[in-house]
């Protein structure tokens, strides 16, 4: 047997499913493509989450593009984090072209042009379905790990929360939780004394400055109502295929606490949302999370811990996450440890740091016989990659250099008249977009410390009504000096007496 078959049946072997799979293209060896080598994806494994890494150029978005449209034909929902604004094309069909064709030649089974049901969201005020969330649904630890909040000024934001909660004060935007933060150490200091122990002004004076601070990244457009329920994320269409909802996040490129806000935000209420379903034999959703160094780049060590527990748990809730990057260093390495498929295009080893980073990246890779993974990584064409993915026992699969399969979909953006048509025919734009502001802890408590000064100043006015009215009284009833000479006991005893005389 020659070395082409031992390494096809070496494939064949290693990437055998019982179950439903994805197919992500044909493994080469030796630079050359091994036709019907399939390297298959199992569907079981796919809440196992995943990395896609690789030089600018290489083809990481094609591959994001290749793996959305084949879970959305296995009825699989996706949510994707555009950073780019280069995926909405997946709305339209591919228009094919004669290179397509060859390379499916290759892989062994033919290209077949399809447009996908698309959903655009929005964080800020760019056209989409607008996503937000409640203050209140954040909760206190959430949002102290945001705010990056030492100890002592989580256990304020804690009583904030305590006072909400037992006043029935909804805390809905950031101007209801500035408002009650104000309130704490101003109007209602002697209140918050009474009931929870004394705030100091400094503290809540710094965590007034980390507010305004995400609030100056735009977070004031993502707090508020109507909030986002995350079912709607795990859509169906009319044909059975999921939904693919592209969030177009290309104005917040350098607004990065805005984009982990959202991020944590978005996991912790799919974790506790969507029920314990263990391993299944297929996901529920999966979130694909482009340029995801923006998360960890800006992110506190207590965010981390935060994004790294939840990585770890939301997988038996059926969530898969796949992180999007040019290189995995940018991945924490406890974050990289939970992640089952790896899909590596190529790295570029311009200078020393990059060599050692290449170094790094071959030693996360099983090792292979076929191939020296370090000299693989830097020949890669574009639209080729290394891959190691998870069997449906959970072993690792045999590394493989895979020519990968052309998108479906168009790969390019929509025209603004395309762009157009999908968000009004979007069935959540009516239910999400209209701005929505009840009355909440703001409203709440200005109606408050409005009635305390009225009800002040009305005491204000009697108590300076008595005392005229005293000192009237006062005045009234002090007596004419000469009067009260002529009244005097000793003055009438004297007047008696001399009428006495004169009578005698």
């Amino acid at each position: 047997m020659s070395r082409k078959d031992d390494f096809f049946a070496h494939i064949e072997k290693g990437y055998a499913t019982k179950g439903d799979f994805i197919s992500m293209g044909a493994a080469m060896l030796e630079g050359e493509t091994v036709t019907n080598a399939l390297v298959k994806i199992p569907l079981k494994t796919l809440n196992r989450h995943g990395l896609i890494a690789g030089a600018t150029g290489t083809g990481k978005t094609k591959t994001l593009q290749v793996l959305a449209e084949n879970l959305s034909d296995k009825g699989i929902p996706v949510l994707l984090m555009d950073l780019k604004g280069d995926l909405s094309g997946l709305a339209q069909p591919s228009p094919g072209h004669a290179k397509i064709d060859e390379r499916h030649e290759k892989i062994g089974f033919p290209f077949t042009a399809k447009k996908f049901p698309v959903e655009i969201l929005s964080l800020s005020e760019q056209d989409g379905v607008k996503l937000r969330a409640t203050v209140s649904e954040f909760g206190p630890i959430l949002l102290s790990r945001i705010l990056n909040l030492t100890v002592t000024q989580e256990g304020i934001v804690a009583v904030i929360f305590k006072y909400c909660d037992d006043h029935k004060l909804p805390l809905l935007d950031l101007k209801d939780f500035k408002k009650v933060l104000q309130y704490a150490t101003g109007e209602g200091k002697k209140e918050f004394e009474k009931s929870y122990g004394r705030i100091a002004t400094s503290s809540t004076g710094a965590i007034l400055r980390k507010v305004i601070e995400l609030e100056q990244q735009g977070a004031d457009l993502f707090f508020g109502e109507k909030s986002f329920d995350v079912n709607d994320l795990t859509r169906i269409d009319e044909n059975g295929r999921g939904m693919i909802s592209i969030l177009r996040l290309t104005d917040i490129q350098d607004r990065p606490k805005l984009f982990s806000t959202f991020m944590l935000s978005l996991l912790a209420e799919v974790y506790a949302t969507f029920p314990e379903q263990g391993d299944s034999e297929r996901p529920e959703l999966i979130l694909f999370i482009d340029e995801a160094h923006l998360i960890f780049k800006e992110a506190s060590k207590a965010l981390l811990d935060q994004i790294e527990s939840i990585v770890k748990l939301i997988r038996s809730k059926g969530i898969g996450l796949y992180f999007v990057t040019q290189n995995p260093t940018d991945v924490p390495n406890a974050v990289l440890a939970q992640l089952g498929l790896k899909v590596q295009h190529a790295l570029r080893a311009f200078t020393a740091k990059d060599r050692k980073a290449i170094k790094l990246t071959a030693e996360n890779y099983p090792i292979s016989e076929y191939y020296d993974t370090k000299e693989v990584l830097t020949s890669l064409g574009i639209g080729e990659a290394l891959i190691s993915a998870l069997d449906e026992k959970g072993r690792p699969t045999p590394l493989a250099a895979t020519l990968l399969r052309a998108p479906m979909s168009r790969m390019d953006i929509l025209t603004k008249k395309e762009l157009k048509e999908v968000i009004d025919n979007s069935r959540l734009v009516h239910k999400y977009n209209e701005t929505i502001d009840r009355e909440s802890a703001y409203e709440m408590l200005n109606e408050k410390i409005e009635k305390a000064e009225a009800k002040a100043k009305k005491e204000e006015t009697r108590s300076s009504g008595r005392s005229r009215s005293t000192s009237t009284r006062s005045r009234s009833t002090r007596q004419n000096p000469v009067v009260k000479v002529l009244t005097s006991a000793t003055f009438i005893r004297g007047v008696l007496g001399i009428l006495k005389k004169v009578m005698r």
